[in-house]
């Protein structure tokens, strides 16, 4: 089977909407991106005049006829073609390939995301580096993902980097919650006392997040997280993580609204102890306790949506923030279930 054809850094740097990323970011775009190839009197542009993909031709020749009437023969690697053809002024009515032709189709979002990014980081001195949590897969779906575009500029101006050498602890369980982590580089380790043994219960790596539950759910250090190898973590205290991250992910609900939502379809979550659950749950509630949200990221339907209560909202907001941060739609029962009437708990 042949193999799909990819762009070279070189031929994206050459596309107008491109030329101002960096050759790393270039190249980090791709080899992400695929080249797709149509025939001779094929139109390539069927169906993608109005969509949400930007596209280029890079090689071959192509006939382009205009709404408006006219018509204009593009050829691949000219300045016509530096643009995206199905985003020209004049509105594309029909194309046709006048020879075998080289398209380079990407996604409308993912080049806002990355030019969005590296511009206000370049107006600020700084180059974003193309891994860890300001790689292009993680400015689209990572732990910065659901910031602002208006904060951005906010984000990277408060941010704090930090060498953390192999073997540090960066927070010990039963600690107040100070700051929030997001790991550039290196490997660490989280560990919980759980009977008087150590007990490991995950390894992150490089753009992952952690300390967030403390901070959330206003509570002591759960966990303790080890540097497992020499490392960079980019930090934020407790006022800059709570205005810039938190509350734009907590969508909170009044327990009307929230019981309304689940009438529709949506479905309660309750992430306190299976003890607490089996005594006062609401009807129809799936039982997820904060300490088990990270294993359930693949087990939940992302095409579902949820909200997520405990006792007294604490809990909730961590385990809400959690879950929204990995694109589920998740809001929070403001409150907690306290503002339950209780003959509606069963």
């Amino acid at each position: 089977m042949e193999s799909p054809l990819r762009a070279t850094g070189e031929q994206l740097s050459r596309l107008a909407p491109l030329a101002g990323l960096s050759p790393e970011r270039l190249a980090e775009l791709a080899a992400a991106t695929l080249i797709e190839r149509a025939a001779r009197g094929a139109d390539p542009l069927a169906g993608r005049t109005e969509g949400e993909q930007s596209v280029f031709l890079l090689a071959g020749e192509m006939l382009l006829r205009f709404q408006g009437g006219g018509t204009l023969v593009v050829v691949g690697g000219s300045d016509e073609t530096r643009q995206a053809l199905n985003r020209r002024k004049e509105r594309v009515a029909h194309a046709r390939a006048i020879t075998d032709v080289d398209l380079l189709v990407v996604d409308d979002e993912l080049l806002d995301i990355l030019n969005t990014w590296d511009q206000v980081a370049a107006a600020r001195g700084r180059d974003l580096v193309s891994s860890g949590p300001f790689s292009l897969s993680s400015l689209r779906a990572g732990v910065f993902a659901p910031l602002p575009a208006a904060r951005i500029d906010e984000l990277l101006r408060v941010v704090v980097v930090a060498f953390v050498a192999r073997g540090e602890i960066v927070i010990r369980e039963g600690d107040e919650g100070d700051y929030y982590y997001v790991i550039e580089s290196g490997r660490f380790q989280v560990g919980r006392m759980v009977g008087g043994a150590d007990v490991v219960l995950a390894e992150l790596k490089s753009g992952d997040g952690f300390g967030e539950e403390a901070l959330v759910s206003e509570a002591k250090r759960n966990a303790t997280v080890t540097a497992l190898t020499d490392g960079h973590l980019l930090r934020l205290n407790r006022g800059h993580f709570n205005e810039l991250l938190r509350e734009p992910l907590l969508r909170r609900l009044a327990y009307v609204e929230a019981s309304e939502k689940v009438r529709r379809g949506a479905l309660w979550l309750d992430v306190r102890y299976p003890s607490e659950y089996q005594y006062d749950k609401l009807p129809g509630a799936i039982n997820v306790p904060l300490a088990e949200v990270r294993n359930m990221f693949a087990v939940l339907d992302r095409s579902k949506e949820y909200v997520a209560y405990c006792q007294s909202g604490r809990r909730s907001a961590a385990a809400a923030f959690l879950f929204a941060q990995r694109g589920f739609k998740v809001w929070l029962l403001d409150g907690g279930l306290k503002a339950v009437e209780k003959p509606e708990i069963r």
